[in-house]
């Protein structure tokens, strides 16, 4: 059944990617009608974190963004099933990377680069960086329950060159690679909710105390790694753009939990000036601070 359902999604993805994205965004249009109007999927989840994120605006404004949401996150799905098969000139032409020049530097200068981006605009994309990359680039990722669509998608996330590298294993591999002199450039997706047991670190993200992955400080540190931030912001449909920033080229002259503060704020303020292209739908407050849990605090 597993390889099954693998084949069945890749041949599903091969008939389509023979239609032009313009048609493909027409079964975008009916399925947001599906997601939106007939089934609701997660709409109180994602009406519940609009509210508390933004307490602030009115009801009317929520619900645009809403809206707006779910349009994307429906243009999101066919754009990633796209991705599978998209051809190099193509990617090239609708994912853009405005200054590749800032990772590709200090690649050169021989340093590790961790970039820093959350779930925002179709970030399955920037596995395109591959292309461009100067050094072995790695797609941080938590593997799937299910086998099946964790094998697609690493599948996906791999055609361009990127490296998919289980999180459990990321730590590790990295410094194999710094024990060899070799760079390498990876990307972590820092707004995903720790497992409760693994909570270290407690800030204040969109208005809420939520816990923070400590992964990429903790790597930045080990091995003097530059961190980044990536903003991805969306031309229209199927265009994106992708500028890098710099976060601390000398993580070890930072505080305790400053890259992690800088990089939150830098993802929040993303969010804010771009608020429909957030995964909404993500439970990413299903963890609650216990009281007595001071030791760790944000701002």
């Amino acid at each position: 059944m597993t390889y099954f359902l693998y084949y069945l999604l890749r041949s599903f993805t091969w008939l389509t990617h023979f239609l032009p994205l313009r048609v493909q965004y027409a079964f975008s249009d009916f399925l947001f009608i599906l997601v939106f109007h007939v089934f609701g999927y997660r709409r109180k989840v994602v009406q519940t974190n609009l509210v508390n994120a933004f307490p602030e605006k009115t009801i009317e404004e929520r619900h645009k963004i809403e809206r707006e949401f779910y349009r994307h996150f429906c243009d999101s799905f066919i754009e990633t099933l796209y991705f599978t098969f998209i051809s190099v000139h193509r990617i090239q032409r609708r994912m853009k990377f405005l200054n590749p020049e800032l990772p590709n530097q200090y690649l050169k200068d021989g340093r590790h680069v961790l970039v820093s981006l959350g779930h925002h605009n179709n970030w399955e994309w920037m596995c395109s960086w591959g292309l461009q990359s100067l050094a072995k680039f790695y797609v941080v990722y938590k593997p799937l329950h299910n086998k099946s669509i964790d094998r697609f998608y690493h599948k996906l996330r791999s055609r361009f060159g990127a490296i998919p590298l289980d999180k459990n294993k990321t730590f590790r591999q990295l410094v194999a690679d710094s024990s060899k002199d070799t760079p390498t450039i990876s990307g972590f997706l820092n707004d995903q909710t720790p497992k409760k047991n693994e909570i270290q670190y407690w800030t204040t993200f969109l208005n809420q105390e939520t816990p923070i992955l400590l992964g990429t400080e903790k790597i930045a540190k080990k091995l003097d790694a530059v961190v980044l931030g990536a903003h991805m912001q969306k031309q229209k449909r199927g265009h994106y753009n992708l500028t890098f920033h710099l976060i601390t080229d000398k993580p070890n002259e930072t505080a305790q939990y400053e890259i992690t503060e800088k990089h939150t704020r830098f993802l929040e303020q993303i969010i804010r000036d771009e608020p429909a292209y957030w995964l909404w739908s993500h439970r990413r407050w299903k963890h609650k601070r216990e009281p007595e849990n001071t030791e760790s605090t944000g701002k």
